[in-house]
């Protein structure tokens, strides 16, 4: 219902534009009749006119823009508090049944894993929300080290395979011939590690059956370096590729596939690509064909 009524306001929104810049561009078309033979007030007249269309168009798109950012925002407020609500949820229920009953010794250290799993969801969706606040400050100071992309790359790999349970063959990486522990960047450490880890968790997460990942170091040039991260997942299509970057921005995957998050992955992962005077980009064949997403970054000569 709710969608609804954005969707018959943002088209209220673009007829009531049209309609003004259409009355407005026929009064501009009388006046120059009424007046064609008097130079200064068709020439007043056109630059008023002028301003009042630009003016209606600009105040159009203004308003569509605010909704379709409302629209999001409340997506992104649904999307948290059921990332936070739902652990929570989990770990009252095991702490009711433990205070309640009488479990066996390996039941009881089985719920405390459980709990210990949803703890560690609830501190990354509160991470993940800080760290998007804090990537996008002007003012946010950057430490800046020498990095060593192969260490940060098989950190961020042996994290994703043990939080998702994964084996080597589901995730594996190779430096495409390069030894990538030569290879170094200019940077936080800490934030190009979320960004990576970022960026395979989503490919986990959008690789619902049988997950096939592969990461590879590539060299382009000789200033920059590519983490390239494939998976075999529900694809993008084509006209969402620059989109999924944008914050609390969640793509709409077929067959109503039902992924967990916040939305604000991608946005974290350019932000601090950004940050370190690189980028990141997302390929795809489209739906059902995987994604490939890149990070690009500035290599560090020595």
């Amino acid at each position: 219902m709710r969608i609804t009524s954005r969707k018959t306001t943002i088209a209220f929104f673009i007829t009531l534009g049209v309609c003004l810049a259409a009355a407005a561009t026929v009064l501009s078309t009388s006046w120059i009749i009424l007046n064609w033979r008097e130079i200064v007030p068709l020439i007043l007249g056109v630059i008023f006119f002028g301003f009042i269309i630009a003016g209606v168009i600009l105040n159009t798109i203004f308003l569509v823009r605010e909704i379709r950012r409302n629209e999001q925002q409340d997506s992104f407020l649904n999307a948290v508090t059921h990332e936070l609500k739902t652990p929570i949820t989990s770990i009252r229920l095991y702490l009711e049944t433990l205070q309640k009953r009488e479990v066996d010794e390996e039941k009881r250290h089985e719920f405390y894993q459980i709990m210990l799993d949803d703890t560690q969801r609830l501190m990354g969706t509160v991470d993940g929300v800080l760290r998007a606040a804090r990537v996008v400050q002007k003012n946010a100071l950057l430490s800046r080290s020498e990095v060593a992309v192969g260490p940060i790359v098989q950190d961020a790999v042996d994290l994703a395979r043990s939080r998702h349970h994964l084996s080597q063959q589901a995730m594996d990486w190779a430096p495409d011939g390069h030894p990538a522990e030569q290879l170094s960047v200019m940077g936080d450490r800490e934030e190009l590690f979320t960004a990576l880890s970022n960026v395979l968790d989503n490919a986990v997460k959008y690789s619902p059956v049988d997950p096939q990942i592969r990461v590879e170091v590539l060299t382009p040039d000789l200033q920059h370096i590519q983490i390239r991260v494939r998976d075999n997942g529900v694809g993008i299509p084509r006209g969402e590729l620059k989109r999924v970057f944008k914050r609390f921005y969640r793509v709409l995957t077929p067959g109503s596939v039902q992924v967990k998050g916040s939305g604000l992955g991608l946005f974290i992962v350019r932000a601090i690509a950004w940050r370190h005077g690189g980028n990141a980009y997302a390929e795809s064949e489209g739906s059902g064909k995987g994604t490939t997403v890149t990070i690009e970054l500035p290599r560090n000569s020595r």
